[in-house]
């Protein structure tokens, strides 16, 4: 898979009324957030701009994606402002500072607002749980505030984050929202469940973690897949994500140009029957 390939390949989902291509990019890698390997400010603004080239028009990211002087939305405002009419920018608000009370997710707003340089934020994700798992706890006060900060205009849609089924249940009687942003791969499938109602209430999944933490039985079914169609494993396992689900929207980041445009190439990638059989 050595031609150049568009996300437009993936086809099209919807991100409430936003429409979207499937194949996204997710901007946190960009920064070395919170203590991975980091870019140069160079190499990250010619990412954002190869990534719009290829034809991602779905960008993910937060003002807390923050590192030695790279600042996620600081990066994509230079490497893209004025913004492509189609493109739709996804940011998150976590229990970090300046956390999930009214006047921090005010704070969280106000700083999305003037990084990204727009006047309303496309969609906000409010991320609960801690970094490595959900857990349970109630999302009435968080996401009315969130609603509230939509209601005003500062907003349009909304998104929930590394959330549980009961949680995902007790949101969808507080507020509309148009996402649901969890971990999820090959190897880790607990939210069958949740994508499975994302898909019959035309809600988008986007995982994160999408290609990592394979066991090694997995690895094997994935390489022989991926010998099958002169792929890489990262490559099918972003391609069965796209099977499992028409409501799947993939945000894979990297920091490393040519893992960006192996990526995109996924959305060209047909799993078979017999491929989708053998990875189970």
């Amino acid at each position: 898979m050595t031609e150049t390939i568009s996300a437009r390949a993936a086809g099209q989902g919807q991100l409430g009324p936003l429409r979207v291509n499937r194949m996204g990019f997710g901007a946190m890698k960009l920064t070395g957030w919170p203590a991975g390997k980091q870019p140069t400010r160079e190499t990250a603004l010619a990412l954002l701009r190869r990534a719009v080239e290829l034809g991602v028009n779905h960008i993910d990211t937060s003002h807390f994606y923050d590192r030695d002087g790279l600042n996620a939305n600081d990066l994509i405002r230079e490497a893209l402002h004025p913004y492509p009419d189609d493109l739709v920018l996804v940011t998150k608000f976590a229990a970090i500072e300046p956390g999930l009370t009214p006047d921090g997710l005010r704070k969280s707003v106000e700083a999305n607002l003037r990084t990204l340089g727009v006047d309303r934020l496309d969609v906000v994700n409010l991320r609960v749980g801690d970094n490595l798992a959900p857990a349970e706890g109630s999302l009435e006060a968080p996401l009315t505030a969130l609603a509230r900060l939509r209601d005003e205009g500062l907003i349009r849609h909304l998104g929930i984050s590394n959330v549980t089924r009961t949680q995902f249940d007790q949101a969808r009687d507080l507020a509309p929202f148009v996402c649901v942003q969890n971990a999820y791969n090959v190897a880790t499938r607990g939210d069958d469940p949740i994508i499975d109602a994302c898909e019959r209430a035309g809600i988008a999944f986007v995982p994160f973690f999408p290609v990592g933490g394979f066991q090694p039985l997995t690895a094997e079914h994935l390489a022989t897949v991926a010998a099958r169609h002169d792929a890489s494993i990262q490559q099918v396992a972003l391609a069965w994500l796209l099977a499992r689900s028409p409501s799947i929207l993939l945000i894979p980041g990297t920091s490393d140009p040519a893992h960006l445009d192996q990526n995109i190439a996924a959305a060209s990638l047909e799993l078979t029957d017999e491929d989708l059989a053998l990875i189970g």
